[in-house]
């Protein structure tokens, strides 16, 4: 006979309540939370969450701060790569966004233009 629901994991604690993307959302950040992330200084998978916002790597007592459920998030990944740009200079990469984007502005400058001429005809 075939196995009619999931398995809830982390969260069956929550048996039915609070509904299931709310469940969902939960386990998610907790799985975040306690799985072993990459150390930025020695390069080992050995940091673990030691408090909100505080990465500890196990091997080289390397202690950081990071985001709340995971050590890296958007934000730091950015500043990280402006203060490289800053230190190196911008890569082939980097110059390629920097011409997307501008490409992107120019087109949508276009767009206005057009539909503010556009406007004025009627």
């Amino acid at each position: 006979m075939a196995k009619r629901t999931q398995k809830a994991g982390a969260t069956a604690r929550f048996g039915p309540r609070y509904g299931v993307s709310v469940r969902r959302r939960a386990g998610s950040a907790m799985a975040k939370k306690s799985r072993w992330y990459t150390c930025p200084k020695c390069h080992y998978v050995k940091v673990r969450r030691k408090a909100a916002g505080i990465w500890d790597c196990k091997k080289c007592d390397y202690t950081f701060s990071g985001g709340v459920w995971e050590p890296y998030t958007r934000a730091s990944d950015a500043n990280r790569r402006i203060v490289r740009r800053s230190m190196e200079g911008a890569t082939a990469t980097d110059m390629a966004v920097i011409a997307q984007q501008a490409a992107l502005d120019y087109e949508k400058k276009l767009s206005e233009r057009d539909s503010d001429e556009g406007s004025e005809e009627e």
